[in-house]
């Protein structure tokens, strides 16, 4: 049984907000007002990630708490390994997006290879379930270098790097009903582009006047986007029980087999 999501506008808007809240919760952690460091910010974040992922590969079926709590695992940890490879090791912004770009290409190719399937409607293999959680925590961390390369990098700051990407989600999204181009293929670019978007969307609001942002901090940021969380997963939830409930009861009217 496949345990992902379909992929339809509830799943990309929890997308957005799960991996903006990650940007949050890391800069909670690991700035202000923790201030714990970006090296011990990972460490953390990477146990929890490993926890999550324990239990979504243990399940049996798709569970939308366990399902975006991967997720939400990988952004956070994600910003922290992010920060900790442009700031404290010194690649840059653009070093950093390089080098995370070039992981991502590799692993994508590598799972093309294996012949796994991409179509993450139709991935029902513990294989290809742990190809995919490893794309998402790698294009995870590359969405918070490159939304810092746009807004910091090449100067955009961070309202003009929102509109950038989301533009660029629009062209994606009308790609998808215009073209040819395999959904697959746009599947991941905007699944890369979902986590700039969050980065910079959440710096705009979080960071202060004089960086460009609106000053309202991490604490209320890193609230405010986990209750709307909640209740996209709380409704989801919902509907999956009310989904698998109703299929019971269809097949619970179909006439036994005839046994011979």
């Amino acid at each position: 049984m496949n345990k992902l999501p379909l992929v339809g506008a509830m799943f990309w808007a929890t997308k957005i907000v799960a991996t903006t809240l990650g940007e949050s919760a890391s800069n909670f952690v690991t700035m202000a007002p923790l201030n714990l460091g970006y090296a011990v910010g990972a460490i953390i974040f990477l146990m929890a990630f490993a926890l999550t992922l324990a239990m979504q590969l243990k399940a049996d079926r798709f569970h939308p708490a366990v399902f975006w709590s991967v997720i939400l695992t990988t952004s956070i940890v994600g910003t922290s390994m992010s920060d900790y490879i442009n700031r404290t090791a010194g690649l840059g912004y653009a070093g950093g997006s390089i080098l995370l770009t070039s992981l991502l290409v590799i692993v994508l190719i590598g799972w093309r290879m294996t012949g796994q399937t991409m179509d993450v409607e139709r991935i029902a293999t513990t294989k290809g379930e742990i190809l995919y959680w490893t794309a998402t925590l790698v294009s995870n961390t590359l969405g918070t270098s490159s939304g810092d390369f746009l807004s910091g990098g090449l100067g955009l700051g961070f309202r003009d790097s929102s509109l950038l990407l989301s533009g660029t989600m629009l062209v994606i999204l009308a790609a998808h009903y215009l073209t040819p181009i395999s959904g697959t293929v746009l599947f991941w670019a905007a699944y890369v582009l979902t986590r700039p978007l969050g980065a910079v969307a959440e710096n705009a609001v979080e960071k202060p006047v004089t960086q460009g942002g609106l000053g309202v901090g991490t604490t209320i940021t890193s609230s405010a986007l986990l209750a709307v969380l909640a209740i996209l997963v709380g409704w989801q939830t919902l509907t999956d029980r009310e989904y698998r409930r109703t299929d019971e009861s269809i097949g619970s009217d179909r006439p036994a087999p005839i046994r011979p």
